[in-house]
């Protein structure tokens, strides 16, 4: 893996520094996230609510605040229907306990997987209504694409509601209110990359605000704030960029999560091993809780992880939060296998390949996504990993930074029965008859794209530290950086010349704790990890590493933690 150190402004940092009071480390990484300015730093590392645009400028947002409150004057039916990963469960319970609030009982559904597969179709809409036809129906994470039943809920008489941030594959629904900033809002849109829990919950702001110029008195005890815990879990899954007002609601989305004051969130924290005393981070949500969401969607019905966050009960929480853990331990299982039979036949048969599609009869079609991001990562290589129902082959992909995975998808869309996403990922059904034409169209497709082939895969360095600089106060500073993620990556360090006096310890497959020598500050050393390395440093070798830098929580205590990305023998 090739490294990279952006070059540096030693006269800006150095004056970025003094005015903000920070370390020249902290105004280094404000700089390479494009905030050169005072003005600019100080209002990321102050994120306030009130930098919030008007949710009304949002194209079409008025029209379904419009409509949604004559559902409520009228007492109406109204059908809920929210994805079944973490952005759609999340979205789906902000709507329902707003609806709730109101006086409003909706009901709420999601896709069964393994029968219905992805998003809205005949099928689940049929098994919604079950002889009770809605007055109006609100697709949330989903509808984008689906023209048809869309059109088939029109037939049927019912009003229909589409908030979600996925791309087109070709024009925008009709006949319907349409709430998508991806299709229908300007490219510099401070909202434009909200994902749906972010929409959802302007969607709220703007019923809110009619509410209340209403003079309703049911929203007086209604603080909108309190919604802000089930944005930052959407948020932070989904993998939108953590900028704009992405940042700002999971910024203050963390603190509200970190208070554990809804029911459901506290229990399932604890059966995920967040510890009470900690504070929250955007890793917990990718690692811990969102995970277990998606589980239940995965292998069974998403709608267990919304009955968990919308209770109040707290024994009912705790079983459905340990149901879910069991789920989620099922799904790891299944997963390793898998990932194992995947990354062998990589090896095998797609050394000198551009991408690579994996199909097996026996694969879970849950959780064949993780086991696409683990063999993309591991490869870096985009990869597609499909399991079977019946006759169909049923999976998702995952992509490398350089490459756009609607665009190869859009090359082999004949072949494709039902496809949708992102660039990053996206999911795919095609008949299992035709898996080795698409195997071959979508290596076919790189190739078109990227004549030279991928670029070797590459590493950038946020800062060069001495190992007495990675101490507890560059970790306060990291702090007001959170969260990271997509659009605000967590720092890599480097640090030279390290040389480890006691060898590591192993401990499942190829993972290592080490401890870095000790300093003038830091007498101890350094707590050390590494996940998955092939290979580790001898003890007495001296060696360069690449690592990112945290709070480890352990039993209500907490200490500096260096996590091992890449190494390589020191040069001297």
């Amino acid at each position: 893996m090739l490294w990279s150190t952006n070059d540096i402004d030693e006269s800006l940092t150095a004056d970025l520094s003094a005015k903000l009071g920070v370390s020249t480390v902290a105004a280094q990484l404000l700089i390479q996230r494009g905030l050169n300015t005072t003005e600019k730093a100080e209002e990321f590392l102050r994120p306030r609510l009130a930098h919030l645009q008007n949710p009304f400028e949002l194209s079409n947002l008025e029209a379904a605040v419009t409509r949604i409150e004559q559902a409520i004057e009228g007492k109406e039916n109204v059908v809920v229907f929210g994805d079944y990963d973490v952005d759609g469960v999340t979205s789906t319970v902000q709507l329902v306990s707003m609806l709730r609030s109101l006086d409003l009982e909706p009901r709420y559904f999601v896709p069964r997987r393994l029968d219905e597969g992805y998003g809205l179709s005949r099928d689940a809409i049929d098994r919604v209504f079950d002889g009770v036809k809605a007055d109006l129906f609100i697709a949330l994470d989903c509808g984008t694409n689906a023209h048809d039943p869309i059109a088939y809920l029109r037939e049927l008489g019912v009003d229909v509601i589409v908030v979600d941030h996925h791309q087109t594959k070709t024009e925008a629904p009709t006949d319907c209110i349409f709430v998508n900033p991806h299709v229908n809002d300007s490219a510099d849109a401070p909202w434009r990359d909200l994902c749906t829990a972010g929409l959802v919950f302007k969607l709220l702001h703007g019923l809110l605000k009619k509410r209340r110029e209403a003079e309703d008195p049911r929203v007086e005890s209604i603080q909108l704030q309190d919604y802000l815990d089930l944005v930052a879990m959407g948020t932070v899954a989904d993998l939108v960029p953590l900028q704009g007002e992405n940042r700002i609601l999971s910024w203050f989305g963390l603190r509200h999560l970190r208070a554990n004051d809804r029911v459901g969130v506290r229990a399932l924290a604890e059966v995920s091993g967040i510890d009470s005393a900690q504070e929250m981070a955007s890793a917990d949500i990718s690692f811990k809780l969102g995970p277990r969401i998606n589980a239940s969607g995965r292998l069974a019905d998403a709608t267990l992880p919304i009955n968990l966050l919308l209770s109040d009960d707290y024994k009912a929480c705790r079983g459905m939060a340990t149901e879910l853990d069991e789920m989620n331990r099922e799904r790891q299982t299944i997963e390793r296998a898998i990932t194992q039979a995947a990354e062998a036949q990589v090896v095998a048969e797609f050394a000198d390949a551009p991408g690579v599609v994996l199909f097996g009869d026996d694969w879970h079609p849950g959780v064949v996504g993780i086991v696409a991001s683990r063999v993309s990562r591991r490869f870096h290589k985009p990869a597609v990993i499909l399991g079977c129902e019946g006759d169909m082959a049923k999976g998702s992909g995952r992509s490398v930074s350089t490459v756009n995975l609607v665009e190869v998808f859009q090359r082999c869309a004949d072949l494709l029965d039902h496809w949708g996403g992102h660039p990053m990922a996206a999911g795919v059904s095609l008949p299992v008859s035709d898996v080795p034409a698409f195997k071959a169209r979508f290596i076919e497709s790189l190739q078109e794209l990227y004549p030279a082939g991928l670029p070797e895969p590459s590493l950038e360095v946020s800062a060069w530290l001495t190992v007495d600089e990675l101490n507890e106060g560059l970790l306060d500073e990291l702090d007001r950086l959170h969260p990271f993620g997509q659009g605000n990556a967590e720092p890599v360090f480097g640090v030279r010349g390290i040389v480890l006096s006691d060898a590591p310890q192993t401990f499942g497959h190829n993972n290592f704790r080490f401890r870095l020598p000790p300093t003038h500050n830091n007498r101890r050393g350094v707590a050390g990890i590494a996940w998955r390395m092939e290979d580790f440093p001898e003890t007495g070798q001296a060696f360069d590493m690449t690592v990112r830098f945290s709070w480890n929580y352990w039993r209500n205590s907490r200490y500096p933690q260096v996590t091992l990305v890449d190494w390589k023998p020191s040069e001297a």
